[in-house]
């Protein structure tokens, strides 16, 4: 939790703000999950297994809540037009290169971005995603009026709302797929990691350029592949699921007390 402390005391976040917050999450989770055979729950069982004084359980099970798991919509939106702009003709190449976009569909015509805005959302202007794109590093645009995509920011440059937003999202992932590797018996997600605590700085430079480069090419591949499948899998009857596919990579000084992160 230290790295998460770090973060909350650096954006002004108390501990009364966060202890309130988290006794709200223990109170959903306990009352949803932990149910005994299906049967409603009483405040008395939820302030017995939480902790949490009667009354708050009360309290909080009225108040409404939301789980916050989704990406708000406008970054839905943004990870919609990445994803279309990387695999899908005529804006991408067969590697999944993005294409410079000419801006307006006046110039482009189909390969212009202003087509591919209406190909993924009739309901938001071409204009004001490019205006927020090139805010936070998104995009950039060059002396042609082409706009050109930079591939490296699935998490924008700028902008700490976007920043977090996809910040708790990947979090939130990781914690699923790590607390269902030690409390399920079913078959583990993928999780796994290098660990070294004895290399040069130019050691470390050299590794991290190699997993951001390999990094990359598995993202874009896998991104490729998934855009291909859910076209496929438009027409099925089946319910659908959510993927989240991550990589990271952290280094510090091996005497630093500081935790760090598990991979």
């Amino acid at each position: 939790m230290r790295p998460m402390v770090r973060l909350m005391l650096r954006k002004g976040v108390t501990y009364t703000y966060f202890a309130d917050m988290l006794k709200g999450i223990f109170v959903e989770i306990a009352d949803a999950e932990f149910k005994i055979d299906g049967k409603p729950q009483s405040d008395s069982r939820i302030s017995l297994l939480t902790g949490v004084h009667r009354k708050d359980v009360r309290r909080l099970r009225h108040e409404a809540r939301d789980a916050g798991t989704d990406l708000p919509e406008a970054i839905s939106l943004g990870a919609q037009l990445v994803s279309t702009w990387m695999s899908q003709t005529p804006f991408c190449r067969p590697d999944g290169t993005p294409i410079p976009l000419a801006r307006l569909a006046s110039a482009g015509g189909d390969l212009s971005f202003e087509h591919l805005v209406a190909c993924v959302s009739k309901d938001i202007r071409a204009r004001v995603v490019l205006d927020e794109w090139l805010r936070i590093g998104v995009a950039r645009l060059d002396d042609d009026d082409c706009v050109h995509l930079c591939v490296n920011a699935f998490v924008p440059r700028g902008g700490f709302d976007e920043k977090a937003a996809y910040f708790a999202h990947n979090v939130h992932d990781h914690a699923c797929a790590a607390v269902h590797n030690l409390t399920s018996d079913g078959p583990a997600f993928f999780e796994r990691s290098v660990h070294y605590d004895a290399l040069s700085a130019a050691s470390v430079v050299q590794l991290r350029e190699q997993t951001s480069r390999k990094g990359m090419e598995l993202l874009l591949g896998l991104n490729q592949q998934a855009a291909d499948f859910e076209r496929k899998d438009a027409t099925s009857e089946e319910a659908m699921q959510r993927i989240t596919v991550g990589l990271f990579f952290y280094s510090e000084a091996s005497d630093d007390s500081q935790d760090t992160l598990p991979g």
